[in-house]
């Protein structure tokens, strides 16, 4: 990693440099610029031409340049256009700028001409899609569909609306037909892969980002997605390649600078984070990523107090999110907050499945608090290295007004999710089914509806249906929520085959994830693959360090499985230092000692674990 580090910040700073990246193909960026240079010259030779302006308006639209194309809407209405005409294109050019307010009152000023209805519709749809009112959003749409049925950038809007409903057929079917209007639809192209990224993962998704940027080479947007994609497959060169490029065209665009910081953070160049965070001016702190982001760097430079922040607001939006549980943990402790650090750490030392690190960390904080029976417990917790099944989140409502309320709207997430939850947490496995049911037949083409059913099917002990839901959900979200899921239930139905070849094709499919590669190393052991297994294990350890007891061990066994007890002996040391009352790491440490040579202390080792077991 030490190695590596010194190239990525340089890539990473000549991607910041946004240099010219020599002559490229008129694509049709280049071509809408030459035509708005032309109308402007037009305009120059007579200023009172109306039509040139109205067309100079619409070019600039094209190119995403709201202020320039305000100022043509309007000096063709100074020049004595019509208002009706001409009040979408002003809205729109609102819109751009990200002033919704005065996109609808500029739509709402007066009549609109009758051939431009679709497109005043259509602005509007995109304004309340931006404001998150989705059934207003939904009216517009539906209306402008009407009136523009075959535009092709207009199905691309309605497939990123059905998507912020999570509806994913729909917003598949939508891009879909977008695509099939006009095939050199550069949007369209990478809202496709953008689906396929999340249906078929990040291999699968570079094909349609190659299409998109075919059609288009200057389509910003794909070259920042395309990018974020090559990152997270380790493909750092060509993430930055697409940077640049995308840097000589939107230079001030936030996510350049979020995504830099992404990729100065994994090189460990948090300082570096910190400044390219900075540089994002505040645009992006609603996003949880960034949130995140900023949260773990500020804990890493020793801002306790402003990791501390973030990770409260990011659990305010997220409030399962079990990292920032942990960041937040951690911060606390840092900062002297003993307190506020068991409180963040109360709800993952709750569940049956809590992961030893958390517990290590609720035991150190349970002594200071002079808690000494809690801390006993979590040690041997945190010991044992053997986290239970995940239980469904409690809930603050009482079961009955939570039944109540979902009876009253079955088909109302916001009240039948939590009382499928409290129907799982009280053992009514049955109603926890129906009501899953219910809402899984009206939203097929949502995943989160699947996996829903899924996971209550599970847990009222009917693996077939829960196979079969977790495969639907898989169908539309082929992530890690999904195919784990999947992989768990097939294996307590019975298919130990089926579940490790859907770890193999979440390995495939996404090679960043740290779960996949994690499973497949326990099923490369299984089968006794051991150079399989230390290289899966080793991905995991690049990306997280050295602080998982539980892969540092089993790393050592694969090595010292294919005989390379070198590289064995000071992993296992390192599991130890980390859980030192671990019965079995002593044990295994204690062989490798022996192995070398070092009798007594492999003796002292195998009595301190009799001891420990009495």
């Amino acid at each position: 990693m030490t190695l590596a580090r010194p190239l990525l910040a340089a890539l990473i700073a000549a991607a910041a440099l946004a240099g010219c990246d020599g002559a490229r193909p008129d694509g049709p960026r280049q071509q809408w610029l030459a035509r708005s240079a032309e109308l402007q010259r037009t305009i120059a030779d007579d200023p009172a031409a109306i039509r040139p302006r109205v067309e100079l308006a619409r070019a600039q639209l094209r190119l995403g340049n709201g202020p320039g194309a305000e100022a043509s809407v309007k000096a063709a209405l100074a020049a004595g256009a019509n208002d009706d005409y001409l009040r979408p294109l002003l809205a729109r050019a609102y819109a751009l700028q990200g002033d919704g307010k005065r996109a609808l009152a500029a739509l709402d000023a007066g009549p609109i001409a009758p051939e431009m209805i679709g497109e005043a519709a259509w602005v509007a749809g995109d304004v309340h899609l931006a404001d998150g009112d989705l059934g207003a959003a939904r009216d517009a749409y539906d209306r402008a569909v009407r009136e523009r049925p075959r535009d092709s950038a207009l199905w691309v809007d309605i497939a990123r609306f059905r998507d912020a409903n999570a509806d994913t057929l729909g917003a598949r079917d939508a891009v879909d037909f977008a695509i099939e209007l006009d095939r050199q639809n550069s949007a369209a192209l990478a809202y496709k892969a953008n689906l396929t990224r999340t249906q078929d993962g990040l291999n699968a998704s570079l094909g349609w980002y190659e299409k998109a940027l075919a059609a288009d080479p200057d389509n910003a947007d794909a070259l920042i997605d395309q990018a974020a994609t090559l990152g997270d497959l380790g493909r750092y060169r060509d993430m930055l390649a697409a940077l640049r490029h995308a840097a000589t065209l939107v230079p001030r665009d936030p996510r350049l600078y979020y995504l830099q910081a992404v990729l100065a953070a994994r090189a460990g160049r948090y300082a570096l984070a910190r400044s390219l965070l900075q540089r994002t001016r505040g645009e992006l702190d609603d996003q949880p990523g960034v949130m995140l982001l900023s949260a773990i760097v500020e804990l890493e430079l020793g801002g306790q107090a402003v990791a501390v922040n973030w990770a409260e607001r990011l659990i305010a939006e997220q409030p399962h999110n079990l990292t920032a549980r942990r960041i937040l943990a951690a911060a606390n402790w840092a900062d002297g907050d003993a307190d506020a650090a068991a409180e963040a750490l109360e709800p993952i030392i709750d569940r049956t499945d809590a992961d030893s690190w958390s517990l290590l960390l609720a035991a150190r904080v349970a002594s200071e608090l002079g808690r000494k029976g809690e801390a006993a417990d979590d040690t041997a917790r945190a010991a044992a290295l053997a986290p239970g099944e995940a239980g469904p989140f409690a809930v603050d409502n009482g079961y009955g007004s939570l039944a109540a309320a979902a009876d009253a709207a079955p088909l109302d997430p916001a009240r039948a999710v939590p009382a499928i939850s409290a129907d799982m947490a009280a053992g009514n496995y049955g109603s926890a089914i129906a009501r899953a049911m219910r809402l899984r037949d009206a939203n097929r083409g949502v995943a989160d509806a699947h996996i829903l059913l899924g996971d209550a099917a599970l847990a009222g002990g009917r693996f077939g249906l829960a196979v079969e839901s977790y495969r639907a959900a898989r169908a539309l979200d082929a992530g890690e929520r999904t195919t784990l899921r999947l992989a768990n239930a097939l294996f307590r139905a019975g298919d130990p085959a089926g579940s490790g070849a859907a770890i193999l094709t979440l390995r495939d499919s996404q090679p960043s994830s740290i779960a996949a590669d994690r499973l497949a190393g326990h099923l490369a052991m299984d089968i006794e693959h051991w150079d399989q297994a230390a290289a899966h294990f080793e991905r995991v350890r690049r990306r997280i360090g050295n602080r998982d007891a539980v892969i540092l061990r089993d790393l050592a066994r694969a090595y010292a499985a294919e005989g390379a007890r070198d590289r064995a002996l000071p992993l296992i040391a390192m599991a130890y230092r980390l859980q030192p009352l671990n019965g079995e790491i002593m044990l295994f440490y204690a062989d490798l000692l022996e192995q070398r040579g070092n009798r007594q202390a492999a003796q002292d080792l195998r009595d301190k674990a009799a001891q420990i077991g009495r």
